[in-house]
Formats: structure tokens, sequence, C-alpha cells
């Protein structure tokens, strides 16, 4: 059994206890004066597709029952990060996060909170047509839905499941239910990809969804991904502009991980259609973030390619009072965001691609 395939915090160093300097009130921030205000918490590693980016057919060796917070734990977690830390957006992640059943308490729960932040969700769409109005209900603002083509052949290929119907369903289940925000994810897995990504951009605008095109970044379980073959921004914007012409965008970035363009002659419900490009390698946009990520397990994240992360599953499974209890936490998390590297080093000779694989850590 390979330490890839597991995905276990085991496999990272262990940073539990903050650094003497750590800012002991007030918003996260690290010492680089970037404020944190978004919170992307995965709810499970488990999927059920298998993109061939980024895990093997076979799967992945899940995280065990007992490891997975409970959602009483996660409740407390996000209170606290939006009571006492400053976090104003909540995305839920996976793995699938479809595949958590109490995913509408979760949301619920946090939408109940005084100063709610906006909620938001990331899934492969495979079952938002059953799931998305009971989301809707108990809270979710925003989805981000990932679909790298709209070629049924092509999907299959990628996915290793002929689902492309459901995913198509469920967007437009999305957009029944009146979620404000839809945004289609696509990662090319191929430069032979390219010549479809103006269809699917058509299929975006046709629809009344926002494409974001994502560079694949080094976080395959199977460690086999090469700068070489990745198609690039540079690369992606073309294909783009071989059938449409892309405008520059005059509505400021701030930290949004996506540049984007306007499309000339098309719209969004009345408002300019954006497509947006999300280039982690070649652009990094690391100044500007401001996202920190809690794992299914428990585990505090301050970057997606982080070398180290924070165990808060063993704080609150420790018996602490619950005053004690919510100090550790935000304590533990301070501490976490404090020494966040000022990027993630990727074009770096001296990069480690993280032992946990993307659905084990949560986009």
């Amino acid at each position: 059994m390979t330490v890839v395939s597991l995905g276990l915090p085991t496999t990272s160093p262990s940073m539990d206890v903050p650094p003497a300097d750590t800012p002991t009130t007030g918003p996260l921030r690290d010492r680089f004066g970037r404020i944190v205000t978004d919170l992307r918490v995965s709810v499970t590693d488990r999927c059920n597709l298998r993109c061939t980016y980024c895990m093997p057919a076979e799967g992945l060796d899940w995280l065990p029952t007992d490891d997975v917070l409970t959602t009483g734990e996660l409740i407390r977690v996000m209170t606290v990060a939006v009571r006492d830390l400053g976090i104003r957006t909540i995305r839920f992640t996976g793995g699938e996060p479809l595949l958590r059943r109490d995913l509408d308490d979760l949301i619920g729960a946090v939408s109940a909170l005084p100063a709610a932040p906006e909620i938001a969700m990331t899934t492969n769409g495979l079952g938002l047509r059953r799931r998305i109005e009971p989301l809707v209900a108990a809270g979710l603002d925003r989805i981000n839905v990932s679909l790298d083509t709209v070629d049924r052949q092509r999907f299959a290929e990628i996915t290793r499941r002929d689902r492309l119907d459901d995913v198509v369903d469920g967007l437009a289940a999305a957009r029944a239910a009146g979620v404000r925000s839809i945004k289609v994810n696509a990662v090319l897995a191929g430069h032979d990809d390219l010549d479809r990504l103006p269809d699917l951009l058509g299929f975006c605008l046709d629809h009344g969804y926002q494409l974001r095109i994502i560079e694949q970044m080094p976080l395959d379980a199977e460690h086999r991904w090469d700068r070489s073959s990745m198609v690039t921004a540079d690369e992606i914007l073309a294909a783009l502009r071989a059938r449409y012409t892309l405008l520059p965008d005059p509505r400021p970035r701030g930290s949004a991980p996506a540049a984007t363009w306007l499309v000339d002659g098309h719209d969004v419900d009345g408002a300019p259609a954006r497509v947006g490009v999300i280039a982690s390698v070649t652009r990094p946009f690391c100044g500007d973030c401001d996202r920190t990520r809690l794992t299914a397990d428990g585990a505090l994240r301050n970057c997606l390619f982080a070398e180290s992360e924070t165990d808060l599953r063993a704080v609150l499974r420790s018996g602490l009072p619950d005053d004690r209890l919510d100090a550790a936490i935000a304590d533990r998390w301070r501490g976490n965001t404090w020494v966040k590297a000022a990027g993630h080093g990727v074009n770096s000779p001296e990069f480690h691609q993280p032992t946990r694989p993307m659905s084990a850590i949560g986009g």
C-alpha cells in the first residue's frame, strides 16, 4: 500500500503549535499582510468519478469513516471561522460533496449564523438534479460544476464514466432552482482537447453559465503531472479566440483566482458574458490569495501545495470544555495562516508535489 493512495495526514509534517509571534486577535492574516476570508471545506474525500488527471481507475483508499469530521465537529469549526476569524465565504468541496448525506444540514447551520457567509459548492454535478432544491432552501448561494467537455465520448474517456447527461441535467436543475451564479470548471487533460474548448464555451453561453478553464496542477494521485505536457493559459486563450472575440474585463479581479475576459456579442441574464482562466502554474496569483482549507479529516492547510498542515481533529476530540475548545481551534488556525508561504513554488526547482492528492485536500 503506497502513501499516495492513502492520502492520510500522517504523511505531512505537523504544525500544531502556533509560532510565538502569531497574532491573537483580529482576522486571519499572514506575515505578508494577506487577509484570509475564504474557507474551503472538504466534506469527503470520496468521489464517484475517476478522472484520469486526478486518480487511478480503481480509485483510492478512502479515509476511514471514524477519521472524517462529524456533522457537529464541522459545524463547530465553521462557527469559529465565521464568528471569531472573519471568514466571509465558505465553499463546500470534496472529493464529491454531494456524496455527504448531511450536506443540507451543514449548509443550513452555516446560513443560520449571525453575519452568515456566502455559501458556495464545487461539485461534479452527478447528483445535483436530485439534491439542488433542498440545498438552495438550506442557503446555498453559488455553485461550480466540473465539466471538461460536452463531447460524450471524450467525457467518458476522461471521467471513466458515461454520465454526461447527469451533469448537464444537474446544471439545468440548478438554474431552474434559482441559483444566482453557476460556473463551469474545466480542466484540459491534453492538447487534443483544445479543439473542443470553443464548443464548451458555446454550451455555457447558450445556457447562461460562466466558464472557467483551469490549468492542470500537480495534484494527481499518481504524481504523473508533467509541466511540459500541460495545456497553458496562452494556449487556452488562443483556442477560444479562434471562434470568439475576447475583450479586456474592466472589472477589478481582486482576490479571484480567475482572470476574466468579456465575450464580445454575448450576455448572460442581461450582463456581459465572461470567460475566465485560472492559470495557477503559468500566471500564479499567490500574492492576492485569501483562502484557507479544511480537509475532511480535520486538517488545516493554508495552501493547496502546503508541505505541512495543522490537526484540528485532535483538538475537537480532546475533551476540552466548550470555551477552551473554541479558543484552541482559533489559536491553531491563526498559527497555520500566519506561516503561509509567499507562494506555492510550483515553478521552482525545489517544488515538491503534496503527498495528498486533490480529492483528499479539497478544492
